[in-house]
């Protein structure tokens, strides 16, 4: 115990609290008891009740007793004590007996001891340890509070002992986010050790605008050896928002990284919504008014990036357009092989044409990998407005087509979460117009050809989720 003699026994990391293995005993990465191991350790990490999860919001139940939480001193700005850095993560020590929880379909009221943080690398790939319908954000952040008034091991040794709400944390450019969570990352380092906390920062603070009526519930563990099955685990809906420049901060200035356990089985436990949370299927489309989520409401919709600073289309002011000398030729791989198409599909959004793997292939041209060709897709208007998505000079064409490629060294979900993980070739489409001369005329024809055999499937995908081999 010698490890965690800086701060008293009811301030150890949770982990410690439940007779945790010790730090040496166990990694994320780079020893044998990784997570895959800790089963080995003789502890429950092998068991049928473990966390993390991805939650399903499709198989998500709602429950109308999981109300209003009562929080206690959470916006009090003097009950962070320090923060540690035990070597596995970071840590907020709170003030001991200042902190409580309690409603919200708790079973009784709980004293908050902590608050800790998972997360990825530096290379932007994400770190929450939930994930919700496989999307992983970039962090999660972990109030830990054991039942008031048991001992430490009566709350190890109950199901219902420990109560753990769980925030996820999003990333942005949006300087507004800087706030709190600027002077709490002045306070990480990489050496093993406390510090005490000089600045007021609250809970509050920290989980900013999140609505504290909308959240997930299940039964479950805790997500580091020896992963104590006593957990009733609380899941916000709602990310909180953190500059992206301080997400960055946790791995570059303590040097841990990717410290986040996998998602567990759920072995038929059952996931629980507030009566507050969106339902699943958010239905959104491109008219305003003709579903849940028009465009204008797009920001809104969980899990959302559309009201960040990186949006597209944009409309391109020709003269404002900078030459940038680095912008070379691209080099297209089997973008003349006609069998590469493997299907077409009504998306309900929109006609995909899906390709076969590992197939085609685009690089140069300025970007800095090589990417991988996984499917293209058009954008159109009506009988009576055009289409285009992007604009140049404020002229929107009938048509755009969009060429869609992930990066070939990244999976495609960490393409996603990553600012350089995509490729996308845009075209605009307009209609051949005036007099073609003979050999236009020739050229005319085979690209008549081509744009004649593809649109001969539309018929075949008029409804939505139809599809067709080309």
């Amino acid at each position: 115990m010698h490890l965690y003699s800086l701060v008293s026994l009811l301030f150890l990391s949770l982990g410690a609290l439940v007779k945790c293995a010790a730090a040496s005993d166990w990694c994320y990465s780079g020893c044998y008891h990784s997570p895959g191991q800790w089963a080995d350790l003789g502890h429950p990490c092998g068991g049928k009740r473990q966390s993390p999860i991805d939650i399903v919001t499709a198989e998500v139940k709602t429950d109308p007793h999981l109300l209003n939480f009562t929080f206690v001193n959470f916006s009090s700005p003097r009950v962070i004590k320090s923060i540690v850095n035990d070597g596995q993560t970071v840590k907020c020590v709170l003030e001991n007996n200042e902190v409580e929880v309690s409603e919200g379909g708790l079973n009784g009221t709980y004293s908050a001891l902590e608050l800790h943080f998972r997360w990825g690398d530096d290379e932007h790939h994400p770190g929450s340890e939930h994930t919700v319908d496989g999307h992983r954000y970039p962090m999660e952040m972990h109030v830990v509070s054991p039942k008031k008034g048991f001992s430490v091991q009566n709350a190890a040794n109950d199901s219902e002992g420990i109560a753990i709400l769980a925030f996820f944390i999003n990333a942005n450019d949006n300087e507004e986010t800087l706030g709190p969570w600027s002077e709490l990352t002045a306070y990480l380092t990489n050496d093993n050790g406390t510090v005490a906390m000089n600045h007021n920062i609250s809970i509050d603070d920290l989980i900013g605008n999140v609505d504290p009526t909308k959240f997930y519930r299940y039964m479950g563990s805790l997500t580091i050896p020896d992963c104590s099955e006593s957990v009733v685990w609380t899941v916000f809906q709602d990310p909180i928002n953190v500059h992206t420049s301080l997400v960055e901060r946790f791995p570059a200035k303590t040097g841990l990284t990717d410290v986040h356990r996998t998602t567990q089985a759920l072995n038929g436990r059952s996931v629980f919504a507030s009566p507050a949370v969106s339902p699943p299927g958010h239905s959104w489309c491109h008219e305003e008014e003709a579903c849940q989520y028009g465009p204008s409401l797009w920001h809104t919709m969980p899990h959302s990036y559309c009201g960040a600073e990186r949006q597209s289309p944009v409309d391109i002011e020709a003269q404002a357009a900078v030459p940038d000398e680095s912008l070379g030729a691209f080099s297209f791989t089997n973008f003349d092989d006609k069998n590469a198409i493997m299907y077409i599909v009504n998306t309900g959004h929109s006609v995909k044409c899906v390709l076969k793997d590992d197939t085609v292939e685009v690089s140069g041209g300025g970007l800095q990998y090589n990417y991988s060709t996984l499917q293209f897709h058009f954008h159109w208007g009506s009988r009576d407005t055009n289409g285009s998505e992007h604009k140049v000079d404020s002229k929107r064409y009938p048509m755009e087509m969009h060429i869609v490629n992930k990066r070939k060294d990244l999976t495609l979900d960490e393409a996603l979460e990553t600012p350089n993980g995509l490729a996308v070739l845009g075209f605009f489409i307009e209609p051949k117009a005036g007099d073609i001369t003979s050999s236009e005329q020739t050229n005319a024809t085979s690209d008549m050809e081509v744009w004649r055999k593809l649109t001969s499937y539309v018929s075949a995908v008029e409804n939505i989720n139809d599809a067709v081999s080309s």
